[in-house]
């Protein structure tokens, strides 16, 4: 109903938030965080988080609870089976997001960002806790329900263990003796009439098309005829009366029951039969070596960042020098990497041997990661140098562009060595470009 005199105005629809996917957009960095205040560190922490509320969809963001569960190591694998089976709604998005940052280089806490938030209006001087203590009470949460999930799996899945499933193996001899139905046919056109039976008068080629006979067809094809072949061969390399004389009385018994088994047929049958097994074993070892010819070999599948960089070793933070490593996946195709070892204060400089200017990701471009090292780096331009003020040097570094930071080891008045490559839990990733 109108109120007379009052301007009632339509609220807008809200906009739908536009959700993007994977690696289409670029995840906030945590570089430099511990250096914040602890009011500019509250700030971007909630914009952070809002960030991934905004640009990710829950399907996305899920992962990253499971992937925060192996790397603190303490959870095993069992719990974090359970924990992926676990429904969606006893998933927490809120917890999947502070995981994702955590795995991104966000300390768990920060004592400047305790104390601004304990002078808040309404805190009351509540002290903050760990961020891994709300991911661990979701955590346990979906470990219990993906459990329940796993229970009833596991039993539908010993219900099913007695049902018997022929193997592949056994489905391609199947399969194989359906095919040779044919051929045994025509075979036998050699024990009702040997004087009409013709050796080559099979179309193998026609047969095998029809048929679908594979190069595992034919390898099964092949063990059922070649042994008929055994009793012909050695009928025709029968031995003399003489050699016969110098033989035990067993072997000569062996050889007697083989001439009188065959004793009805003649030789010039056999050769027939031997010329059709011939023939037949010729055709599926042509199918066999076709195969061989014309198969493409496997290309490996390219592996992601992500996988790349798994085994890495590198310390996420440094409370002394106030350093927070930047993300290990961004090592993957870039031209540079700046690494600083805490504990022998060695600050160092990985460059590509095969740079990528404009960053097309070309194959064999670039630094990459194996196992725990640093690879396609140029062994003789890549050095370090160890730093005797590096609480100064490193906040130096942290001010400098990319003008500076092309002479900034050669400012550095010690020994240069070569590195290596290898990378521990002391090694800082403080850089890429």
């Amino acid at each position: 109903m109108a109120i007379s005199g009052i301007k009632i105005t339509k609220k807008k629809p809200r906009a739908a938030v536009r959700v993007k996917r994977g690696s289409k957009i670029s995840e906030p960095s945590w570089e430099g965080c511990l250096d914040m205040s602890g009011e500019d560190y509250h700030k971007f922490r909630r914009d952070t988080s809002m960030f991934y509320y905004q640009n990710y969809k829950p399907a996305d963001l899920y992962p990253s609870i499971f992937k925060w569960m192996e790397e603190i190591g303490e959870y095993s694998k069992e719990d974090i089976a359970s924990a992926k089976e676990s429904p969606n709604t006893y998933l927490s998005v809120t917890a999947s997001i502070y995981a994702r940052m955590m795995t991104n280089g966000m300390p768990d806490t920060n004592p400047k960002h305790d104390v601004y938030w304990a002078k808040m209006p309404g805190c009351q001087g509540d002290a903050v806790k760990p961020v891994s203590e709300f991911i661990d009470a979701q955590v346990l949460i979906s470990i219990r329900e993906g459990a329940k999930v796993l229970q009833v799996k596991n039993k539908e899945a010993k219900d099913t263990a007695n049902v018997y499933v022929p193997s592949i193996q056994e489905r391609i001899r199947d399969q194989a003796l359906i095919q040779s139905e044919e051929i045994d046919e025509w075979l036998e056109g050699w024990t009702t009439d040997k004087k009409t039976f013709d050796p080559k008068g099979f179309d193998f080629k026609t047969h095998f098309s029809k048929s679908g006979v594979t190069q595992a067809h034919a390898r099964k094809i092949k063990g059922f005829f070649e042994n008929e072949l055994t009793d012909f061969e050695e009928l025709a390399q029968f031995p003399t009366a003489g050699k016969l004389k110098k033989m035990s009385e067993l072997e000569q018994d062996l050889w007697a029951q083989l001439k009188e088994g065959y004793a009805h047929i003649k030789k010039a049958d056999i050769k027939t039969y031997t010329t059709a097994i011939q023939e037949l074993l010729t055709a599926l070892d042509f199918v066999i070596e076709s195969a061989k010819a014309t198969r493409a070999p496997r290309k490996a599948k390219p592996k992601t960042a992500d996988k790349l960089v798994a085994k890495l070793k590198y310390l996420k933070t440094d409370d002394k020098f106030k350093l927070a490593s930047v993300r290990p996946e961004d090592i993957i195709g870039a031209s540079e990497l700046w690494v600083f070892n805490t504990k022998t204060r060695k600050l160092g400089k990985y460059i590509a041997k095969n740079i990528d200017p404009k960053g097309l990701g070309r194959d064999g471009s670039g630094l990459s990661v194996k196992g725990t090292t640093i690879i396609g780096y140029d062994e003789t331009h890549s050095i370090q140098k160890t730093m005797r003020k590096p609480a100064d040097q490193i906040a130096e570094f942290k001010k400098a562009g990319k003008v500076k930071l092309r002479s900034f080891l050669d400012e550095i008045k010690t020994t240069d060595t070569k590195l290596n490559g290898r990378c521990n839990p002391e090694t800082i990733l403080l850089k890429v470009s």
